[in-house]
């Protein structure tokens, strides 16, 4: 990941700016924040399926040891 000074952040604040107007910013966070949550979400649920599986596996070998 590149190593950014405070002047590069401040150039893409100030590019950032220019294009999109300081009303869209706030659009453009919501929508960012809402995608991350929404990737977060699914990403826990994925992990939980998988382990889940795993738990049914180990449940189904223990029951064929028995």
């Amino acid at each position: 990941m590149p190593n950014l000074g405070p002047m590069e952040i401040i150039l893409i604040v100030l590019v950032v700016l220019i294009f999109f107007g300081a009303k869209k910013i706030p659009e453009l966070a919501q929508g960012l924040g809402k995608g991350l949550r929404e990737f977060r979400k699914a990403t826990r649920e994925a992990e939980e399926d998988h382990s889940g599986g795993e738990k049914k596996i180990e449940d189904k070998g223990t029951k064929k040891d028995v």
